[in-house]
């Protein structure tokens, strides 16, 4: 959850959604994101919407905050019956931080356990917490795989000190393994996120640590290039001269670094930054994202989106509970797309999934750019278009292919891609 909340329109006291998201939404998946914003300390490259125990003051209990949470669960179920959504139990939830499991075991279940009550889940709903390695016990992660969870996605980040010493990150790179070995112990499906482009990271220490990811033998992987958010401590060392920027050309080598090692250990590629085992083992969770699905975020800046509408919550845990308490809706602003935005929005992120976008979400500007990209090595070739179910409404021309699939060199330059189909 990134600390700045965009700019948008009030959102309404009592949260009710308008007419409009009611339309499709027994053909939507369902999902809950609940964001924990506590952390032991604050990495120096960290963005979102998280809190340490100096920073948080008084009024802002993080022993209190499942208690809190949960009056939201409540009010979630009553606003989306008020609004005239159909019931649908959660496919997947997912707890994301911060650092969830600085928590009890026990809070975080009882937060899954009033989704439950609240909503149902499905039978084979996807239930994941992120996890620091250091914030979490073998009898912890026990008791989640008891109380329902069957994912955890631990920070990795690096197996390198010096890496994690720039990002600031506080956890034992060496601790890990034994971690995944408890998780796997308990059941639990087990997910790493990596992140490449650290000031000093040599392509050595990338491919180290992405092969050090690969032995624990996970069943998902994430890899994201360093990004230097304004505000933070990183951006403010970058300023100074003190650590360079990251550098587009090293970037493009790490990811593809990594790629390879990846499909040589058997993960194959299903989002731009997501590589799974088996196409069982992509993160449900974030392609509904991606889809464009539902789902309502439970937490402090916390975001929900619902049939085209948006909205976020107010960030300060106080202020989050103060709302709660007072029978209010958490959101501070809220946005209704429109038919234009919500289709720029399919294409943006439909287009940096391995299944591709469908030629169909195009206008015909966007149609007619394929066959650039495709001339340019950044999609790949596809069947000639025509005859029923194309959905061009154009003749066939073997250059367009009926979905547009990033290449390799494509997935380095998504947003080129999207730029051109969105002229």
């Amino acid at each position: 959850m990134p600390s700045a909340l965009p700019e948008a329109g009030p959102a309404p006291a009592d949260g009710l959604l308008p007419p409009s998201t009611v339309a499709g939404a027994s053909q939507r998946s369902f999902g809950v994101y609940l964001h924990i914003p506590f952390c032991a300390s604050r990495c120096g490259y960290c963005d979102f919407t998280t809190y340490t125990s100096t920073e948080l003051g008084g009024g802002a209990d993080q022993s209190a905050y499942a208690d809190t949470a949960t009056t939201e669960i409540d009010l979630a179920a009553q606003v989306l019956e008020l609004s005239g959504l159909p019931a649908r139990p959660a496919s997947t939830v997912f707890f994301g931080g911060g650092t969830p499991t600085l928590l009890p075991a026990a809070d975080l279940v009882r937060l899954l356990a009033g989704v439950r009550s609240r909503f149902g889940l499905a039978e084979d709903a996807e239930v994941t917490s992120e996890a620091n390695p250091d914030s979490v016990t073998r009898d912890g992660l026990a008791e989640l795989a008891a109380g329902g969870f069957n994912r955890v996605s631990g920070g990795l980040q690096s197996a390198r000190r010096h890496e994690l010493a720039v990002l600031e990150r506080s956890h034992d790179p060496q601790r890990l393994p034994e971690v995944v070995g408890w998780a796997r112990e308990a059941g639990l499906a087990v997910s790493l996120d990596l992140i490449y482009g650290t000031p000093g990271e040599r392509i050595e220490d990338w491919t180290g640590s992405v092969e050090a990811a690969v032995a624990m033998a996970p069943d998902h992987l994430s890899a994201y290039a360093l990004v230097v958010e304004a505000g933070t401590r990183l951006a403010a060392r970058v300023a100074r001269g003190e650590l360079p920027d990251p550098d587009d050309d090293d970037l493009a080598l790490k990811y593809e670094a990594a790629d390879d090692v990846l499909a040589a250990a058997g993960y194959h590629w299903y989002e731009v930054s997501n590589w799974a085992r088996r196409p069982a083992d992509a993160c449900r969770h974030n392609l509904a994202y991606w889809q464009g699905q539902d789902w309502w975020g439970i937490g402090c800046g916390a975001h929900s989106h619902v049939g085209g509408v948006r909205w976020w919550n107010v960030r300060h845990p106080r202020a989050y509970a103060e709302a709660l308490t007072a029978g209010r809706s958490p959101a501070a602003g809220r946005e209704v797309l429109t038919d234009d935005e919500r289709r720029a929005e399919r294409v943006l992120l439909g287009v940096r999934l391995a299944q591709g976008l469908p030629l169909s979400e195009l206008d015909e500007a966007g149609r007619t750019a394929v066959a650039a990209l495709v001339a340019d090595g950044l999609v790949e070739p596809g069947p000639a278009l025509g005859g029923a179910g194309s959905g061009s409404g154009a003749g066939g021309d073997a250059a367009r292919p009926r979905r547009v699939v990033l290449t390799r060199r494509g997935r380095l330059l998504a947003d080129a891609v999207v730029r051109a189909l969105l002229p």
